[in-house]
């Protein structure tokens, strides 16, 4: 094996399934220098994890996000750039049935991002296809004896699960680097039902928490049903913002105690919780609230209030469809 390069993770990251969604419902090349300036923020300030996927920006846009992450890359030259780690997930597409095909796919990823630190199996298909999943793993393995990655990790994967892929790559001597779930205040789930942040501590794998904002309604922005989006997701936020008044009260009496935003208090949950939390940025002001949730740190007294508020709550975020057990 040929990977030497040890993986270095940051405190917090940032995920560019922000870039990613955007890319997919209309892209705009007049944002791409916001977004360099966002990125070379977020490395100088000590933000060096990018998390992105092969799935964000795909048809006629063929891969636009993991292109933009390689380009913001390529053009940063300032401190910390040889902390930065590039994070992508690889899909687990009904084509993509052999081994090699997840070599192919990550082979894809680095020719647009350049390299790829930390490789992804997107989500699970052991609930649907258990085969597929078999010979896709045995890939995500190949990348790393091969030395083509610094790091493999897990999206989407609960405790049993997680275990027995342990096992399976334990077998190779490879490990998993990292796990992400869906968690914030209002999807704590995966860890407070599967218990999946001990199973990670005990086997050495660092969690990572994407949308640690649960679409921003923990950023306290949604104050009534005219400021929802539209579509399904407003559907979604007009069952979920009013379930979550309780929690958004005590988040909002936090923050204004501590001098700091609601999301400033979500994210530092988060990070005061072991996780590591990946929060979009689409522009400077998102970024530099972002950045100034890691400096500093809830105490005992007000994690515990939050996760009281949290779990108080009868019907919480709905979670990732191919979360498993």
């Amino acid at each position: 094996m040929s990977t030497t390069t040890k993986l270095v993770l940051p405190q917090m990251g940032c995920g560019t399934w922000a870039w990613g969604n955007r890319l997919l419902w209309g892209y705009d090349e007049s944002m791409d220098s916001q977004l360099q300036e966002v990125f070379n923020l977020c490395v100088s300030n000590g933000v060096t994890l990018f998390d992105t996927g092969d799935s964000y920006g795909t048809g006629k846009l063929n891969g636009q996000s993991e292109k933009l992450l390689g380009q913001f890359d390529s053009e940063y030259q300032g401190e910390n750039k040889n902390n930065i780690c590039l994070a992508t997930k690889l899909a687990a597409y009904p084509w993509r049935l052999t081994r090699k095909s997840m070599v192919n796919a990550a082979q894809a990823s680095m020719k647009r991002i350049g390299r790829i630190d930390l490789a992804q199996m997107h989500w699970s298909t052991a609930n649907y296809f258990p085969w597929q999943e078999e010979q896709l793993l045995d890939g995500l393995g190949d990348l790393y004896e091969q030395g083509l990655v610094k790091g493999i990790g897990l999206s989407n994967y609960g405790t049993r699960r997680l275990k027995r892929i342990h096992a399976k790559f334990s077998r190779r001597s490879i490990p998993i680097a990292t796990l992400q779930v869906q968690y914030s205040l209002l999807s704590t789930y995966p860890v407070t039902e599967l218990g999946i942040k001990e199973t990670c501590d005990e086997l050495g794998i660092k969690l990572i928490a994407y949308s640690p904002l649960c679409l921003g309604i923990l950023t306290g922005k949604y104050t009534d049903y005219k400021t929802y989006p539209k579509g399904l997701r407003g559907l979604l936020f007009r069952r979920l913002v009013p379930e979550a008044k309780s929690l958004l009260d005590c988040l909002n009496a936090i923050a204004q105690y501590r001098n700091k935003t609601m999301a400033q208090v979500a994210i530092n949950w988060c990070i005061a919780k072991g996780a590591l939390p990946i929060p979009g940025a689409k522009n400077i002001k998102q970024a530099q609230e972002n950045i100034a949730a890691k400096d500093w740190q809830l105490d005992a007294g007000e994690v515990a209030e939050l996760d009281l508020a949290a779990g108080r709550i009868g019907k919480p975020m709905v979670q990732n469809i191919f979360q498993t057990q």
